[in-house]
């Protein structure tokens, strides 16, 4: 346990706003997959940056472990209090500081959801497109460098954060960044803090890029044959320029799932495109013609429009909920999830590869990915009592991230390093691992901020 000396000064802080209750404790050591949970000490609500700083200090001063928390919706461990501590909520930090509607940015609390800043922006005609699935915190999506279905066209975390306020290990606040839209002064600390997962420092506010609510938005959804056709499409659109602004494949696992769970009528239980258009009335009906003629040179049938909003909300909440549709159509399994991400030209052979070691394994693995930049992910559906079936389910997650690797990718390309891929960096970064390690220590000497995550000191 932390010390009742930390303990009561926090309590002293933040009154009620501290909990010590081994129910909540726990809820908030595990995240939503397998990986293996552990308690904090105590959860506490802070409200501003000032009582983060107040609280990082004295944790600081006790050498209590900090962990950051937004809305434990993160996959590989991020959230498991590995030495206990002190996890900061930062849910109740969830205001919208400001908009600048001519300047296209914002400046937001890290407790703010992407969709109360989306719903807070809806009569500014602007929004923030940055879209995991799940209705995460800005805070957290910055933390875990997050992307999901805009990316191809918008962009992930890291393209649309310009700038942010940090409480560092040693309770300093600091600002980086700025509004400006390019700046050449001094070293790039917001990128250093996007996607340092919560183990360099307490990230409080962010500045954000905005963009203009596209004059048309169509959606559609296209079967194929095989996954490699639709991957083939893919592959073609993106080589050809055309500026889609989301792209996701589902498998036919996947798709029953999802037309199981989210009761899509008329769809096949086949490997399936969803595609979303942004633009003018005539780039829109331009690039969908195209796309439709690619699809239709690899097989793809049934291509089905969706251009309401009610009927495109409908089909991209599907999407969302794929998580969701996959662990109730295969109940009393937990989900080893893993995600990679390749370079585009590279996506169907990786995919392919990762198809011959899913079938050795004779795991039941619905696929689902954005592929529009190469980025794929496993459900992996293990029986947690069964030790062979969860080690071939590691084993093919580590087939999965060396074929990647092989192709030129990457370990994770959204989902995070946590504790679940600490032991694929080092083929992948080699000896500059080393220097992250060196800008752990220098930033955090003591090891208390979220300490057992990301690289191992």
């Amino acid at each position: 346990m932390a010390t009742l000396s930390v303990l009561e000064p926090i309590r002293a802080l933040v009154g009620e706003r501290m909990s010590t209750a081994l129910p909540l404790r726990e809820q908030y050591g595990n995240d939503q997959t397998y990986n293996p949970g552990a308690a904090p000490d105590a959860v506490v609500y802070p409200s501003n940056t000032e009582e983060v700083q107040a609280i990082v200090k004295l944790c600081a001063e006790h050498g209590t472990p900090i962990i950051p928390y937004g809305t434990g919706t993160s996959l590989e461990g991020h959230i498991a209090a590995v030495q206990g501590g002190i996890t900061l909520d930062l849910s109740k930090m969830d205001q919208v500081i400001e908009v600048n509607p001519e300047d296209l940015d914002c400046r937001v609390q890290a407790g703010v959801t992407r969709k109360a800043l989306n719903a807070y922006l809806r009569d500014t005609g602007l929004f923030f497109p940055v879209d995991p699935g799940a209705d995460a915190s800005i805070g957290g999506m910055t933390a875990t460098r997050a992307s999901g279905t805009n990316a191809v066209r918008y962009g992930t975390m890291r393209e649309n954060v310009l700038g942010l306020t940090v409480v560092t290990a040693d309770g300093q606040i600091i600002k980086t960044g700025g509004r400006a839209r390019k700046s050449a002064a001094g070293y790039d600390l917001t990128r250093l803090f996007v996607g340092s997962e919560g183990t360099l420092g307490v990230i409080t506010e962010i500045g954000l890029r905005l963009y203009g609510v596209p004059e048309a938005i169509s959606s559609a959804v296209c079967a194929f044959p095989s996954v490699e056709h639709a991957v083939n499409t893919v592959i073609q659109t993106i080589q050809m320029g055309v500026p889609v602004a989301r792209i996701e494949l589902l498998d036919e696992l996947q798709m029953r799932a999802c037309i199981g769970y989210s009761k899509l009528e008329g769809y096949k239980e086949a490997p399936t495109l969803f595609f979303e258009f942004h633009g003018s009335e005539a780039s829109v009906q331009e690039q969908a013609e195209t796309v439709g003629e690619i699809a239709g040179e690899y097989g793809g049938v049934d291509f089905q429009w969706a251009t309401k909003p009610e009927d495109r909300n409908r089909l991209w909440e599907a999407r969302h909920n794929a998580f969701y549709a996959v662990m109730a159509t295969w109940p009393n399994t937990s989900a080893v999830v893993t995600d990679v991400c390749v370079p585009i030209s590279r996506l169907a052979e990786c995919i392919t590869k990762t198809q011959q070691a899913l079938t050795e394994s004779k795991l039941i693995s619905p696929l689902v990915g954005h592929v529009g930049d190469g980025n794929f992910h496993l459900s992996i559906m293990v029986n947690m009592d069964d030790a062979d079936e969860l080690k071939r389910a590691k084993a093919l997650a580590e087939a999965m991230v060396e074929q990647a690797l092989a192709c030129g990718g990457t370990c994770t390309g959204e989902h995070g390093v946590g504790m679940g891929k600490m032991s694929y960096l080092e083929a992948e970064h080699g000896d500059a691992l080393n220097t992250m390690r060196a800008i752990k220590k220098a930033l955090d000497p003591q090891g208390i901020m979220n300490p057992g995550k990301v690289v191992k000191v």
